[in-house]
C-alpha cells in the first residue's frame, strides 16, 4: 500500500479538525431558527427556564435534551457582553456545497462576493439583506473574512439558517468561475464611473455577482481587475460613504430592479 505524502496527511487532518469545530449560536431568534433547520447539527442546548418556555415549540425539533440553567450562572461559553437572552445552542457549522453549484440553484441569479469583510455585524446585516432581495449566496474568502459566529449568526437575525454562507479558498478565482459561468461581476467602488442602477441596467437580463470590499481599504486590486463593472452609490453631498452592509442593501436592491 503506497504511503500518502505527509501534505496530504496533513490537510486530511485539517479538514477533520474544521469538520469538528463548534459554534455557540445565541439569542431566542438565532436559537429558534436553529432547532428548526434539520440540515444544522445540533450539539447542546443551554436554555435558562423562561427561555425554555419561549421555545417549547421548537425544542422538540431539535433533538437534543435541553440543559436548564441558572440565568445569574449561564454555563455555555460565550463571549462577555453576549446579549443570549437565556438560550444558547451548540452547533457545528452548514455545508453549503459547491459554489458551481449554489450558482446554479434555482432562484434569482444574484450572488454577493465579500472582500475581507471581517466585522460578522456587517456579515450578518449582508446576510439579511441578501436573503430579502432574493440573493443565492453570500460568499467570502476562508482567511481574512468573518467566520461563522454566534455574533454573526444572531445579526442575521435568522437568515444564516436559510441563506447559504460560502468560505473560498480564493475569491479571485472563485469571481473567475463565475465569470465562465455567465455572471457578470460588479464591483462596489466609491469611485466607480458608473452609478449602481447604471450597472444594474447592463446587468439585466444577466447573471450578476456584487463584490464589495471592507470598510477603508475597499476591493483589493486583484478584486478590482477582475470586476466587469465599477459602480458607485451616488451620494448627495460629500459626507463620506455608506457602512458596507447598507451599501449591499442598497445595490442588491437596485439589481433586483434594475
Amino acid at each position: 500500500m503506497t504511503k500518502k505524502p505527509a501534505w496530504v496527511v496533513e490537510k486530511e487532518r485539517q479538514r477533520r479538525a474544521a469538520a469538528s469545530e463548534t459554534v455557540w449560536l445565541f439569542g431566542l431568534h438565532a436559537v429558534r431558527d436553529a432547532l428548526m433547520n434539520p440540515a444544522r447539527e445540533k450539539v447542546r442546548l443551554v436554555v435558562t427556564r423562561n427561555a425554555a418556555d419561549k421555545l417549547a415549540d421548537v425544542i422538540p425539533e431539535g433533538g437534543l435534551e435541553p440543559e436548564i440553567a441558572d440565568p445569574r450562572k449561564f454555563p455555555a461559553p460565550l463571549d462577555p457582553g453576549s446579549v443570549h437572552q437565556g438560550a444558547a445552542l451548540e452547533v457545528r457549522a452548514l455545508d453549503w456545497g459547491r459554489l458551481e453549484d449554489v450558482a446554479l440553484a434555482e432562484g434569482a441569479p444574484r450572488l454577493v462576493l465579500l472582500d475581507r469583510v471581517s466585522d460578522p455585524h456587517n456579515v450578518g446585516a449582508i446576510l439579511r439583506s441578501a436573503e430579502v432581495f432574493g440573493a443565492r449566496a453570500v460568499i467570502a474568502p476562508a482567511r481574512h473574512s468573518a467566520p461563522e459566529t454566534g455574533a454573526l449568526a444572531k445579526t442575521a437575525s435568522g437568515a444564516l439558517e436559510r441563506q447559504p454562507y460560502l468560505r473560498v479558498g480564493n475569491l479571485g478565482n472563485a469571481i473567475e468561475t463565475l465569470k465562465d459561468m455567465g455572471y457578470v461581476v460588479i464591483g462596489l467602488d466609491g469611485e466607480g464611473p458608473v452609478e449602481i442602477a447604471e450597472a444594474a441596467r447592463q446587468a439585466a437580463g444577466r447573471p450578476a455577482a456584487l463584490v464589495l470590499g471592507a470598510e477603508g481599504p475597499g476591493l483589493r486590486d486583484r478584486t478590482r481587475e477582475l470586476c466587469d463593472i465599477l459602480a458607485r452609490i451616488p451620494s448627495a453631498g460629500g459626507f463620506g460613504s455608506l457602512n458596507v452592509s447598507n451599501a449591499a442593501a442598497v445595490s442588491l436592491y437596485a439589481l433586483a430592479n434594475g
